[in-house]
């Protein structure tokens, strides 16, 4: 089963991954992961990579690309895979097509799932660290229940500003992608907002 996971940032897609990859399993690719892996192991497409965020550029298409190739080469992607956090933008979503009509791969699925910018911002502006265990709580769905667990801190970029900033840029980037998967005949799209166990339900039920 290939698959690729889309939603916005606080959408549920991590929680999601987990139970596809448990139920499938398959691994996740996240683009952020393997690009540090590449890095690390010091492959070809890694070194290419880490000249660019040394110099403070962003790491080209083509590079990412490159590293996503080899990705999904090795051993564990022969029965299938997540994508997740990539593509973000129409080039990249051509570009990731061309590889796979090249390698043969055929995706299977996209998943997205819908949640409004409202709920989002709820969920993600309510997020606390606890300072003394480093438990994540939300102050309305998962408040503490421990005394101990008061002294919570609310991360830099979980504020009501910067997440309005990356709904925007989400917005933007993805809107032609839905239509790309739409026309590709991949395309689903889940309501988000349901329960957890809901959304995981109508997913499986999307992919059977």
């Amino acid at each position: 089963m290939n698959l690729m996971l889309f939603g916005a940032p606080g959408a549920g897609k991590g929680t999601q991954a987990k139970f596809l990859i448990e139920k499938y399993n398959i691994p996740q690719i996240s683009t952020g992961d393997i690009l540090r892996a590449a890095i690390a192991d010091k492959t070809e497409m890694g070194m290419e990579a880490k000249k660019f965020m040394d110099a403070g550029q962003l790491v080209p298409d083509s590079t990412i690309i490159g590293i996503i190739k080899d990705r999904l080469a090795e051993d564990d992607c022969k029965k299938g895979f997540i994508l997740d956090g990539f593509p973000r933008t129409l080039p990249q979503a051509e570009a990731l097509k061309e590889l796979m009509e090249n390698m043969g791969i055929t995706l299977d699925k996209v998943i997205s799932l819908n949640v409004p910018d409202s709920d989002i911002v709820e969920r993600i502006t309510g997020r606390r660290t606890s300072k003394v265990t480093g438990k994540i709580y939300h102050i309305k769905f998962n408040p503490p229940v421990d005394e101990k667990e008061e002294d919570l801190v609310q991360r830099a970029d979980d504020t009501e500003e910067t997440v309005t900033k990356r709904l925007a840029a989400y917005h933007e980037q993805t809107a032609p992608l839905i239509d790309f998967y739409k026309n590709m005949g991949v395309m689903v799209e889940l309501d988000g907002t349901k329960e957890v166990s809901e959304v995981t339900k109508d997913m499986i039920e999307a992919l059977a």
